[in-house]
């Protein structure tokens, strides 16, 4: 992944801007995985694995708690999120442990597009929206430091189950080391990193 695509590395200040550009991105990585074949589609997935796994963890960590201490129904509108964001993690996880060649991969990852920006959708009519119209523009430049933060140290793989921010907090930093040290390990035995296959 480069630079232009690490989502802590994006350079939009204003949580809002930063959370729905990365929405944007993810759409891209979905139309590259389709467009690609072979080793070409295995990285590919790898790099929407990637994105869809941080993204996700950092607004576990900083945005949904945030909107369920600001928002009026909060509690009921995270909670549909988290829901969402569980079934796009069972999914992601199913294909993450395919190899990208296998026949069947094409629908799941399609059952997968739909269950993320059917959820994407909904964060942004939703909970974005209305986090935009109650926070001021400090406050959304503090989250985006915030989900930065959190994305530069979140897992790089789908962990289904992890959904508090307690938990990501907890479990999020060693399950990106030992993600990272297992993507390493394969590099450095020639065998094709997680998500590959």
């Amino acid at each position: 992944m480069d630079r232009q695509t690490r989502p802590e590395t994006m350079r939009e200040n204003d949580v809002i801007d930063l959370l729905i550009q990365q929405h944007a991105l993810i759409r891209e990585l979905f139309d590259e995985v389709d467009r690609c074949r072979g080793k070409e589609r295995k990285e590919a997935f790898s790099r929407l694995a990637r994105m869809l796994a941080v993204h996700e963890t950092a607004e576990e960590e900083i945005v949904h708690p945030y909107a369920r201490r600001k928002l009026v129904g909060g509690d009921a509108i995270v909670d549909n999120r988290l829901q969402e964001e569980e079934e796009a993690k069972e999914l992601l996880c199913r294909l993450d442990e395919m190899d990208a060649t296998a026949p069947g991969f094409t629908q799941e990852l399609e059952r997968l597009r739909a269950a993320v920006f059917a959820h994407a959708a909904a964060e942004e009519r939703y909970e974005f929206s209305e986090l935009k119209a109650c926070t001021s523009e400090g406050q959304r430049r503090a989250m985006a430091v915030g989900v930065k933060a959190a994305e530069a140290v979140a897992p790089t793989h789908p962990h289904p189950g992890v959904t508090s921010p307690a938990e990501n907090i907890l479990m999020g930093p060693p399950l990106a080391i030992m993600d990272r040290a297992r993507d390493l390990i394969r590099k450095a035995m020639g065998k094709p990193e997680s998500g590959e296959g």
